[in-house]
């Protein structure tokens, strides 16, 4: 037997640690070289740069999830400002991009793992594959527990970044960021629209608002805290690998003398010796299997959330009443994420899907103006988001030009996963669902206001007659 509610038992600090595990990955341990390759020094200018990009998003996302404090975070709110439609291609996109964010993380250990040990090339994957099956188990038993397990590993990597930058810091000379921007601005924004998805994970938190302890107060809080400490650590972290490790290292230290892929191992080992590699490379493995708990964690809700809608078979969000969560979301996302370890270019085709989360961040900023303007009546957010409409209008302004250096093949990746979510609710959801989003509700109201304005006087000069 299914049980319909979820339990609130992730508070502040679970939260924090979820939002801020989604995002500690690939973006710190795996881009850094890859984004000096665009920028040079810059790079560090360029993380910064894209959580400033993000943090109108996050203050977006906040009002909305304290006005809608309900699992399913993106597909949600775009659903309930845009309509179905919209709601269909958020939801079914932003799921797609994130499970593939999350097998990206599992699979970039590898080379982290390869320093640790010495295994067979081919032995990467099972382990990846391995370290998959565990998420997907952690997220069955309940959300408790994973957020638990998150909590203490989000808590170890941070206390090793922080130890990596004390270390390092003293051994950064100016000369490392000279010149700075060796492929000038155009440099810097490409490797800001590179990094921005290292921010991505901050929606996570409000994808699992059903089951925040007090959302009003905590998701707000949870959100703008992890988005403030990433930026510092981001930053922090970048500026120290930058600092110590040769621009030859960075550009052309990893296979086929492409860039790095374990650039902080790369500095540590030029700060600690052998040592430091290890630490780093434990932690390294610690926080890209973080990074994909966060990911089945909130990806998993989207399922959820579209399922009681209507837009996806029922049986997929049913909640296990023995477990307290959305197992089959659970299994189906864990299905696709193991699948897409296994048989997929996971590296190449995460870069597919980066244009797409940024596009549905812009659509998150439009959202917050459409329920603002609307004359819908649940919408009554605990947190508004300051600076309105200015901060949206930047962010989705930063978004569009940061879509435009993400290459060609980005974004028909972007366009092909609208192509999809549109032919599915055509084909599925259409039928299913009569809702209307707020901004064609208000729409209609105002027509049907502005038409009886004009007919009173038509009416009383028939009456006259």
């Amino acid at each position: 037997m299914a049980s319909s509610d979820l339990e609130r038992d992730l508070g502040l600090y679970s939260a924090v640690t979820l939002s801020m595990g989604a995002m500690i990955g690939g973006g710190i341990f795996v881009l850094p070289a890859v984004g000096f390759k665009k920028a040079g020094p810059a790079v560090v200018a360029a993380y910064l740069l894209a959580g400033l990009l993000v943090l109108p998003n996050a203050l977006s996302k906040a009002e909305m999830a304290t006005a809608m404090p309900e699992d399913g975070g993106t597909y949600l709110y775009i659903d309930r400002a845009m309509g179905p439609l919209f709601g269909t291609i958020a939801g079914i996109g932003v799921w797609f991009s994130l499970v593939f964010k999350s097998a990206f993380a599992l699979v970039g250990l590898g080379a982290y793992l390869l320093l640790l040990v010495s295994i067979p090339a081919g032995l990467v994957k099972t382990v990846a594959l391995g370290l998959g099956v565990l998420v997907v188990l952690l997220n069955v038993v309940g959300t408790e527990k994973s957020g638990q397990v998150q909590g203490i590993l989000v808590t170890l990597v941070v206390v090793v970044l922080g130890s990596y930058v004390v270390g390092g810091v003293p051994t950064v000379g100016s000369a490392s960021f000279d010149p700075l921007a060796t492929n000038g601005v155009g440099g810097v924004v490409t490797a800001t629209a590179f990094v921005f998805v290292s921010y991505a994970g901050i929606g996570e938190v409000a994808s699992v608002a059903e089951e925040i302890k007090d959302p009003g107060r905590t998701i707000p809080r949870a959100m703008l805290l992890s988005i403030g400490l990433m930026m510092v650590i981001y930053t922090a972290v970048v500026g120290v690998i930058v600092g110590v490790v040769g621009p030859d290292t960075l550009v052309h230290g990893g296979p086929d003398g492409g860039s790095s892929l374990t650039p902080m191992a790369d500095g540590a080992g030029t700060l600690f010796g052998g040592i430091g590699v290890t630490v780093v490379s434990v932690t390294a493995v610690l926080a890209l299997t973080s990074m994909a708990n966060a990911g089945v964690l909130g990806t998993s809700r989207f399922l959820l959330a579209m399922s009681r809608d209507s837009l996806l078979p029922e049986p997929v969000g049913e909640i296990n009443s023995r477990f307290l969560t959305p197992v089959r979301a659970v299994l189906v996302t864990g299905a696709v994420l193991l699948a897409l370890i296994a048989l997929v270019p996971v590296v190449e085709l995460a870069k597919l899907a980066s244009a797409f989360l940024i596009l549905v961040f812009s659509l998150e900023n439009i959202s917050v103006i459409v329920f603002r303007e609307s004359d819908a009546d649940f919408y009554a957010p605990e947190f508004r988001s300051p600076g309105y409409p200015v901060i949206q209008l930047v962010g989705v302004a930063g978004g569009l030009v940061l879509i435009t250096q993400m290459g060609v093949v980005s974004i028909i990746g972007a366009v092909g996963i609208v192509a999809a979510s549109t032919v599915w609710y055509l084909l599925y959801g259409r039928s299913r669902t009569d809702r209307t989003g707020a901004l064609a509700m208000t729409l209609r109201h105002r027509w049907d206001r502005d038409q009886s304005v004009e007919e009173p006087p038509v009416t009383a000069a028939k009456d006259r007659d």
